[in-house]
C-alpha cells in the first residue's frame, strides 16, 4: 500500500466525524495511529454534542469541538468561524456529507482529505480522496485507510475510551453478580428497517435462559426504555428463574461501554452499541436486515452475523418501500430459529456456557 501522505508535515490536525455512534466508534481507533504519526501535533475531533461523552478524555486527543445536531444559523456561523481561527494544517472529512464539507472548507486547511463514499457534493471540499474507500469496503477498513496512507497502518488498531473507575464499578454492581452467561440486548436502531422485532429477541433469550441459565441485560436509549421494560416483563414471566435487568435509558455512553465489557456477549440489531461492544472485545450476534454484515459489520472472528435472504437485503433503505404483506418482510423471513442458531455458534466458539442441567449438577 503506497504511503503517499507519509511526508505530510502538520502541527494542527482535525478529524470531522460528527455521527453516528457506530461510525464514530469505528473511526476512533485511528487516534493512536495519528498520534504516532504526529507525536507533537494538536489533534481535534469534531463531533455532535450527544456523542461528546464518548470521545472526550481520549489519551491521544487534545480537543473536542462540539457541533449541535441541528444548529441555528447563528450557531453554525460561530462554529465555522471558530474552525477558521483554529488554523488547522490537515483535515480528515470522514463523514462525507454537505455539512461536513462546509466544515472542511471553512478550516482553510492546506490538506483536506476525504473518502470515496462522499456524497451531497462533499468531494468538492477536499483536495485528496483516498483510494480503496468506496462503499464496497467495510466501514472500519475505510477509516483505517487514513492510517495506511499516512504510513502508520502497521499500528495496532484498538479502541481506547476514557472510562472512569466509578463507571467500571457501577457496571460490576449492576451486572457483575448476575448468573453467567450474561447477554446484553440492544434492540433499538434509528432506522425502522434495522429493528428486527423485540418479540423475536425475547424468544431467543428465553431459550438461552432454559438452555444455559443465562441472565439478560437490556441496553439502549431513553426512547427504548418502555419497550425494553415490556420485553423484560414478558421474559421474566416466560422464564421465572431468569435474572433480567433493564438498563435502557439509564447509562451514559461510557457507562454503557463499561457494561458491555462486563457482559459475556451482546445480541443486537445493526446499531452503535453493536460496534461499541465489538470494538471493546465483547462477542456479538449481529442481526442485519436492510444493511450488509460485510459492509457494515465489525471486524473480528469472535462474532456471528445473521442476515435476511430476501432480494432486498442490504438495500440500505431507512424505511421499507413495500406495503401490505410485503412490508418489512425481511423481519419475518429472518426467524428466531436462525438467530438462535447464530447465538449457539457464538457461545460454543467463545466457550461462554455449559448446559443448565450440567451447571446445576
Amino acid at each position: 500500500m503506497a504511503h503517499f501522505l507519509a511526508d505530510i508535515s502538520a502541527q494542527r490536525i482535525a478529524i470531522i466525524k460528527p455521527s453516528a455512534l457506530g461510525d464514530v466508534v469505528q473511526a476512533l481507533p485511528l487516534l493512536p495511529a495519528l498520534r504516532r504519526r504526529f507525536p507533537g501535533g494538536w489533534i481535534a475531533w469534531i463531533v455532535q454534542r450527544e456523542l461528546r461523552d464518548l470521545v472526550a478524555g481520549h489519551p491521544d486527543l487534545d480537543e473536542v469541538l462540539t457541533i449541535e445536531r441541528r444548529p441555528t444559523v447563528a450557531q453554525a456561523a460561530r462554529f465555522l468561524a471558530e474552525l477558521r481561527r483554529r488554523r488547522f494544517d490537515v483535515v480528515f472529512d470522514l463523514q462525507g456529507l454537505f455539512r461536513s464539507a462546509v466544515m472542511t472548507w471553512a478550516t482553510g486547511a492546506a490538506w483536506r482529505i476525504g473518502l470515496q463514499t462522499a456524497r451531497e457534493g462533499a468531494y468538492r471540499a477536499v483536495n485528496i480522496t483516498l483510494d480503496d474507500t468506496g462503499r464496497d469496503v467495510p466501514a472500519y477498513r475505510r477509516y483505517w485507510r487514513v492510517a495506511e496512507a499516512l504510513g502508520v497502518g502497521d499500528a495496532p488498531r484498538r479502541l481506547l475510551l476514557a472510562v472512569s473507575a466509578a463507571d467500571v464499578q457501577q457496571a460490576h454492581r449492576l451486572v457483575g453478580g448476575l448468573p453467567r452467561p450474561v447477554f446484553a440486548v440492544q434492540w433499538g436502531a434509528r432506522w425502522e428497517t434495522k429493528r428486527w422485532p423485540l418479540a423475536g429477541m425475547v424468544n431467543v433469550l428465553a431459550q438461552a435462559g432454559r438452555t444455559w441459565g443465562a441472565s439478560v441485560v437490556f441496553v439502549g436509549g431513553h426512547g427504548e426504555r418502555a419497550a425494553c421494560a415490556h420485553a423484560a416483563a414478558v421474559l421474566s414471566r416466560t422464564v421465572p428463574e431468569m435474572c433480567v435487568r433493564n438498563l435502557a435509558g439509564e447509562t451514559t455512553l461510557k457507562q454503557l461501554a463499561a457494561v458491555l465489557t462486563t457482559v459475556d456477549a451482546l445480541l443486537a440489531n445493526d446499531s452503535g452499541p453493536l460496534h461499541l461492544a465489538a470494538e471493546l472485545g465483547t462477542p456479538v450476534v449481529g442481526i442485519f436486515t436492510c444493511t450488509s454484515a460485510i459492509r457494515s459489520g465489525p471486524p473480528g472472528t469472535a462474532h456471528e452475523f445473521v442476515s435476511t435472504q430476501l432480494p432486498c437485503a442490504a438495500s440500505y433503505h431507512k424505511r421499507c418501500p413495500w406495503s401490505g404483506a410485503r412490508h418489512l418482510a425481511c423481519h419475518a423471513e429472518l426467524t428466531p430459529a436462525r438467530v438462535w442458531e447464530a447465538l449457539v455458534r457464538l457461545v460454543e466458539r467463545n466457550h461462554l456456557a455449559r448446559p443448565a442441567a450440567r451447571r446445576a449438577a
